[in-house]
């Protein structure tokens, strides 16, 4: 009587696929997915679009859509407030009952006309105070900064912005797609396929490794835009200012978004329904918006900046703000780096052991401290 062959063992089945052939596989299969996607494809060539746009406009706008100058009807005593301001279109008349009248019919947004105050002049406005009017004839002391290279407080805030928005959107995009992605083929069963000839580990390789060129592909191409679009506009800012700044955040988007690709996938193991993939993955999203929030409160606080430099999830935010508001010394990105680098190996580590250990348990969400437990 014939007696079966012994079980071979779990860890190196027969016909296994070769560790570094399967992550190539998965994540050949993850890149072509998305790449076949009219969706996807369609959704970056309109953030393309929108940042070449906002490029142009940041340059050109104000020659375009600025205001029209300011009519403003005064007498000859004071038409000689408004001389040589711009922005305004000064229009002598003969008396004050003419400056009233044209400014109650319209034809003037503004009147000055001689009172008796300190100025010696009266601004007239017909149902609103005109106060750009009453800034441009108020006598305000003359500002000189003594660093010529200093930023630009209400720029700053915009340019925070905007690597926060980029760096949040990225990393929610293609995070949830991963996790989706991890999802469905738990929900299908397809996984248990997958699993009998394809390590656990070089499936959640080949997902990071695929979403995470999908995602740097995106934040390269949004860099060569603005840069771009800086070289179109002549730019200094673009071309100088933020040259740096945008070379630092896609090296550092590049290493933090494989630390949160390698935690969304974790996160999608420990459940079997799409629907308990908020639960799971809602810790993981604090981690996203917190450096989006803190960077626009402290965009110019140069300390906050400097602590959220060296922690792992808001480095690739603040990390390019300091470089832009030359706070940083030369070799402190480097150091960032160096602890993200450190922190996304045992991030990916952890993660591994909670998706390899979560994969095949179906039913209720599994917690993140049973996860661990064998």
């Amino acid at each position: 009587m014939s007696t079966a062959a012994p079980a071979r063992p779990a860890s190196a089945p027969r016909g296994r696929t070769p560790f570094a052939q399967a992550v190539g596989i998965v994540a050949q299969r993850e890149v072509m997915t998305k790449l076949r996607s009219k969706a996807f494809l369609i959704s970056t060539l309109l953030l393309l679009a929108a940042v070449f746009a906002g490029v142009l406009l940041s340059s050109y706008g104000p020659q375009l859509f600025g205001d029209s100058d300011t009519r403003v009807a005064a007498t000859a005593q004071t038409a000689s407030a408004l001389e040589g301001v711009e922005g305004y279109e000064v229009e002598v008349l003969g008396s004050e009952d003419a400056v009233r009248d044209a400014v109650e019919a319209g034809d003037a947004d503004a009147g000055v006309v001689q009172g008796d105050g300190p100025s010696g002049l009266v601004v007239l406005g017909d149902r609103e105070a005109p106060t750009d009017v009453l800034q441009a004839l108020s006598v305000q002391p003359e500002l000189q900064l003594l660093d010529p290279n200093a930023p630009d407080p209400l720029l700053t805030y915009f340019i925070g912005i905007a690597f926060g928005i980029v760096f949040f959107s990225s990393a929610i995009t293609f995070g949830q797609t991963i996790a989706q992605s991890v999802v469905e083929e738990k929900q299908s069963r397809i996984v248990e396929i997958m699993l009998a000839t394809v390590p656990a580990r070089a499936i959640l390789a080949g997902k990071v490794l695929g979403n995470s060129l999908l995602a740097f592909g995106q934040i390269a191409l949004i860099a060569g835009v603005v840069l771009l679009g800086g070289a179109v506009t002549g730019s200094q800012l673009l071309l100088d200012g933020l040259g740096m700044p945008i070379v630092w955040f896609v090296a550092l988007f590049t290493v933090g978004f494989v630390m949160l690709a390698a935690l969304y996938s974790a996160a999608a193991a420990l459940v079997s329904r799409a629907e308990d993939l908020g639960s799971a993955s809602s810790p993981i999203m604090m981690l996203i918006m917190i450096p989006y929030i803190l960077v626009i409160v402290f965009n110019n606080n140069p300390l906050a900046l400097q602590i959220m430099s060296y922690v792992p999830f808001s480095a690739p935010v603040a990390v390019p703000m300091r470089v832009y508001l030359g706070t940083m010394e030369w070799w402190e990105p480097l150091l960032s780096l160096a602890i993200l680098v450190a922190s996304t190996v045992a991030v990916i580590l952890f993660a591994a052991l909670v998706y390899e250990r979560s994969l095949l348990k179906t039913g209720a969400m599994v917690k993140w401290r049973d996860a661990l437990k064998r």
